[in-house]
């Protein structure tokens, strides 16, 4: 039998600091094999949420779960299964990274055999091998994000909290690191990842979270948020005659918005789908208009983020 409960769950999760709601009334779930993006400005509640799960903080009220322990009653359990990659970390002088990491090993208790087995897994599955020997302070951004990765990982948890691990990576770093992402993933993980670069995050998560000012604005798949906010597709097209040909047929419909025509070409915001798309073309070729080029995309996440948002601040 699979189980199949989730790998990380708040519920109804508040965080006060007097009368500031950091965190709001959060509720939600990433199971084995997910990417979970959370997204919000800063300040939005995002490193408070991540912080109580990694039990550096307590909730106000409500509870949050990994792997099913509790983070308020069941702390010492939680840290076992749980993996933290801080926004920020420090790296110490005088300590070579095998030391580093093989320190992380020994604290989660990992001795003999089976740490040392643990420490050539991390050390592999990060491209550190060559860098065993080299002081923790003389690393590369990029590579002191993959250290901080490793010592996430020591431990092999079930679940791993990434907060913002792509901040300051070249474009190589941060190819390499959704790749690795993708395959602790795969591994069955359970994976939650704030980031700022959204672009990245449509790519590498399965669902995501958008949070300001503490609350809870959407969750789910970026088509599934697309849907329930009744977000645009962004429509162009060319037309034989010239677009001013169209201009009547295209501003009578109170489904198309921020409407412009250059030359040919006629560029829209529609409401709707790929489906109710397909009836605007055929509706428009209908009424006589001689269409030869139509294409739509529909709005990126950072798109979705932007309407969803406000831009408040607390």
């Amino acid at each position: 039998m699979i189980d199949n409960h989730p790998l990380i769950e708040l519920v109804g999760l508040h965080r006060f600091f007097g009368k500031t709601k950091a965190v709001d009334n959060v509720s939600f779930q990433v199971g084995r094999g997910q990417v979970f993006g959370f997204i919000g400005p800063n300040g939005a509640g995002k490193t408070t949420s991540m912080r109580i799960l990694a039990t550096l903080d307590l909730p106000t009220s409500g509870d949050a779960f990994v792997d099913g322990f509790s983070v308020v009653q069941d702390a010492d359990r939680v840290r076992r299964r749980l993996g933290f990659m801080p926004d920020y970390f420090d790296t110490h002088p005088n300590i070579i990274v095998g030391e580093y990491l093989d320190f992380f090993a020994r604290a989660y208790g990992l001795m003999g055999a089976e740490r040392l087995r643990a420490l050539k897994r991390v050390m592999s599955f990060t491209k550190l091998d060559s860098l065993a020997e080299k002081p923790t302070d003389g690393l590369s951004k990029g590579m002191k994000q993959r250290l901080c990765l490793g010592r996430a990982m020591i431990h092999d948890p079930a679940v791993m909290i990434l907060d913002e691990p792509a901040a300051g990576l070249d474009p190589r770093a941060r190819i390499e690191l959704r790749e690795m992402i993708g395959h602790l993933a795969a591994d069955g993980k359970a994976l939650l990842v704030s980031s700022h670069i959204l672009t990245e995050l449509a790519e590498m998560c399965d669902r995501v979270a958008i949070i300001e000012q503490g609350r809870l604005l959407a969750v789910g798949t970026v088509d599934e948020i697309h849907r329930v906010r009744q977000t645009r597709r962004a429509v162009r097209m060319r037309i034989l005659g010239g677009a001013e040909v169209a201009r009547a047929a295209l501003t009578a419909r109170a489904d198309l918005h921020e409407l412009k025509i250059d030359g040919d070409q006629a560029e829209f915001l529609h409401d709707g789908s790929e489906e109710t798309e397909a009836d605007l073309l055929r509706e428009l070729v209908t009424a006589g208009l001689r269409i030869v080029a139509f294409g739509s995309r529909a709005q990126s996440l950072e798109d979705v983020f932007m309407q969803v948002t406000e831009g408040l601040v607390q």
